[in-house]
């Protein structure tokens, strides 16, 4: 695991990571057999351990593409964890239980995930289908729907993003990318949806926005734009342990994955330098509004 520093900003108190994950043994937690990666271990209290060091109290645990729809080692980690100090976005098989979801309510979960970007889906139609379904799910339960997908997809979805009647949560910008410039397709669009009310976006992952290796400033005037656009509808999170670049593989086995050697106090200041006077909103009132703490 990379090693963290304390940032240099001034971070306010009860802050909330809203976008990590955790893995565990493959013998205790078995990742599925569609996954595009085979996971490393990347505990629960490696987490808290940099959490703490960045001046973060309080998580959102996001389920990985590495476990598909099984979501034990993440509720696993929200029993450990506590619904005062934590909620959870799941991914969900279409015909799981109303009881099952209940339970899953009851450890802090309150929101499902559609993993489009990982596997590099392009069939808009059954992106289409899949994201009215999960609406449908999470509507009367006052869930939100967490969707990662590029642009292009983002726009393909754009009819149901804008009418649908739950709180709809974009992954890291959109994966804009900061060498096509701030004009480029879809940009505005995802500005935009800020301003409708229900849509919100994560403006983290500044290092899969800026495509370099190691300077990541490149993303600041994305995330920025965003913030400006509506700051009451801004989140972010570190995403640890920050998987490096992985594909399908046509392997039996998929590859077992590296993290990224990144410093999460670093991170930070940099959502700190795009947010300025809104940083107490983006990392404490706006996440405790959309999780419900």
């Amino acid at each position: 695991m990379s090693q963290h520093s304390k940032p240099s900003a001034v971070i306010p108190a009860n802050g909330i990571d809203c976008h990590m994950h955790v893995f565990g043994t493959l013998d205790a937690y078995p990742p599925s057999p569609t996954r595009s990666y085979t996971p490393r271990v990347a505990t629960l209290e490696s987490f808290l351990a940099m959490l703490n060091t960045i001046g973060l109290t309080r998580n959102v645990f996001v389920q990985a593409s590495a476990y598909g729809t099984d979501n034990a080692c993440m509720l696993d980690a929200m029993r450990i964890r506590g619904p005062e100090l934590c909620r959870g976005v799941v991914q969900i098989d279409p015909d799981i239980g109303e009881a099952e979801l209940d339970a899953m309510h009851s450890l802090g979960v309150r929101g499902v995930r559609l993993n489009i970007a990982t596997f590099s889906l392009t069939d808009s139609t059954a992106q289409q289908d899949r994201l009215h379904r999960t609406i449908a799910r999470c509507a009367p339960r006052g869930w939100h729907v967490q969707i990662f997908a590029g642009l292009a997809m983002l726009s393909d979805l754009a009819p149901i993003i804008e009418a649908a009647p739950c709180p709809i949560v974009i992954d890291h910008m959109g994966l804009t990318q900061a060498p096509l410039g701030l004009d480029q397709p879809g940009f505005a669009m995802l500005c935009r949806w800020l301003t409708l009310g229900h849509i919100w976006v994560k403006v983290s992952g500044f290092y899969r926005v800026s495509l370099d290796a190691s300077d990541f400033t490149a993303a600041i005037p994305y995330a920025r734009a965003l913030i400006a656009a509506n700051p009451e509808r801004c989140v972010w999170g570190t995403d640890w342990p920050h998987t490096g670049s992985h594909g399908r593989s046509q392997a039996s086995e998929p590859p077992m994955i590296e993290y990224r050697k990144l410093d999460d106090g670093v991170l930070l200041d940099l959502l700190a330098e795009a947010a300025g006077e809104h940083l107490e909103k983006v990392l404490v009132g706006n996440p405790a509004a959309l999780y419900q703490f």
